[in-house]
């Protein structure tokens, strides 16, 4: 089956997109720059999306849905989100079809325009923001801690799945606060949500930062985001966290009366994260003979192939692993039974190779008289005899193990792609040889920015949170610098 997908080294991009149609994750849609999600792929994002919403609540929060549909007058209601997302917006103006009277199919009814034009959500602050007007009066309704799971829509000419299509999943966080500093602190404490969900359950290295000017969320006053680093020494931004201020509450005049009375505008924060992140997961540990998934993560574990000869070593196969079965879900893990007999143990194989599954365990009537196993990891491609007695917990620790691996080698190959540039030639040098990270210094304006990605097509990805001062100068303009920013060519 790997012969099927084309090598990381030669196409990168066509590596990724083999992968994912080959090992069952998503599919081209008839609609152009949608994708189909396919049940593997599915149950990944419901892993995450489980993971995710339990730290939500745990924090206080609270799921609720909001419309699809946005009236076109509240995105112009704050002028740099409307700015930012005006070239993304799908926008419905009628509201029924007809049979065309010259008989050529359907066609829409020009009786039934919309008196006001709707915007396929592209992201719910506004109609968020208008609805906050009628919950909020009084200290006494904040903090207003709420998320939503939901379709969102920007209209993509470039498209790649999970990556960038024009209809993804995610979920956005809006919430309300009675002061600058409970927002900001609110902010911060989601951006530590994703990356210890992305660290630990993803075992994905992130790192943490502050955006630039010309990379902020429109509409917002700082956005924080997390970095992550792809086999290709491209960046992917895997989460945003923003800190609003008080633009989308002047924008919809949510105010609210203080203990003293008063009046004031409260404090807004929103962030999310979206189906992006299956998409980080692939280019971040997968390899040649397809995906490698966490196991925190990983739809099906552990799957166990059974080898026999008759219909007699089947049934003895079968009353062990029904045994063995009920130890892993005792200890809480997805285990698949592969008794399809319509396929040889060697399809097997490379089928739960291909499909990232991180424990392979083969078992046939030799092994159980020798009471052994053969136990296979995806993460080393190793494999050995494994006592049959307490082998669900010897394979719960393995689990364990190698999570931990994949998440080590993700770092260790991150952390060998972030090197220092002082020099434009240095700096231009590294994006093109050894790419990855470039940590150099910028003189702070949005037009050295924005030249800098106009000769490079590198952005700067984050100013990083435990950044050192540093005094220095621009790498293009040799204007004065006070610390270091992280550039990279990024998805």
């Amino acid at each position: 089956m790997s012969k099927e997908i084309t090598s990381r080294e030669k196409d990168y991009s066509q590596w990724y997109n083999d992968l994912i149609i080959k090992a069952g994750l998503a599919d081209y849609s008839a609609v152009r720059g949608c994708m189909v999600i396919k049940p593997y792929g599915f149950a990944l994002w419901e892993n995450m999306r489980d993971q995710l919403d339990k730290r939500f609540k745990e924090t206080g929060h609270q799921n609720a849905y909001f419309p699809l549909f946005i009236p076109k007058s509240f995105l112009s209601k704050e002028a740099a989100h409307v700015e930012g997302f005006a070239k993304e917006c799908a926008v419905v103006t009628h509201y029924r079809l007809m049979n065309d009277p010259e008989g050529n199919g359907i066609i829409v009814d020009p009786d039934a325009k919309l008196e006001e034009e709707l915007i396929v959500r592209p992201t719910s602050e506004t109609i968020i923001w208008n609805t906050y007007k009628t919950w909020i009066q009084s200290y006494r309704d904040l903090p207003l801690l709420i998320n939503q799971w939901a379709n969102v829509v920007r209209w993509e000419m470039r498209t790649r799945l999970f990556l960038r299509t024009t209809e993804f999943l995610w979920q956005e966080g809006h919430t309300a606060h009675a002061t600058r500093q409970e927002a900001i602190d609110e902010t911060i404490q989601m951006l530590n949500v994703y990356a210890e969900f992305a660290e630990e359950w993803m075992a994905m290295p992130v790192i943490k930062g502050v955006k630039s000017i010309n990379e902020r969320f429109a509409g917002a006053e700082d956005t924080y985001c997390i970095e992550a680093m792809m086999q290709d020494g491209k960046a992917l931004q895997a989460g945003t966290s923003h800190f609003l201020g008080q633009n989308f509450a002047k924008a919809f005049d949510v105010k609210f009366s203080d203990k003293e009375n008063k009046l004031d505008y409260v404090w807004a924060t929103s962030w999310g994260v979206s189906t992006r992140l299956i998409g980080a997961l692939v280019m971040a540990h997968s390899d040649d003979d397809g995906l490698v998934l966490p196991p925190k993560l990983a739809p099906i574990q552990v799957v166990i192939v059974p080898i026999y000869k008759g219909d007699d070593q089947k049934k003895l196969v079968d009353e062990k692993v029904k045994l063995l079965i009920e130890d892993f879900k005792a200890l809480g893990v997805s285990v698949k039974y592969d008794d399809d007999d319509s396929r040889r143990p060697g399809w097997k194989f490379a089928e739960y190779e291909m499909k990232g599954v991180p424990v392979r365990i083969a078992i046939g009537a030799r092994d159980i008289a020798n009471n052994v196993a053969e136990v296979a990891r995806r993460d080393t491609k190793t494999k050995e005899p494994v006592s049959l007695d307490g082998l669900a917990n010897t394979v719960y620790t393995l689990l364990n193990d190698i999570q931990e691996n994949i998440y080590n080698k993700a770092k260790t190959f991150r952390d060998a792609h972030i090197t220092i540039a002082n020099t434009w030639d240095k700096f231009v040098k590294l994006l093109d040889e050894k790419t990855g990270f470039i940590s150099a210094h910028w003189d702070g304006t949005a037009e050295t920015e924005e030249k800098i990605k106009e000769l490079t097509k590198a952005t700067i990805r984050c100013i990083p949170l435990n950044n050192i001062k540093e005094e220095g100068k621009c790498i293009l303009t040799g204007r004065p610098s006070g610390e270091r920013v992280l550039f990279a060519r990024a998805y």
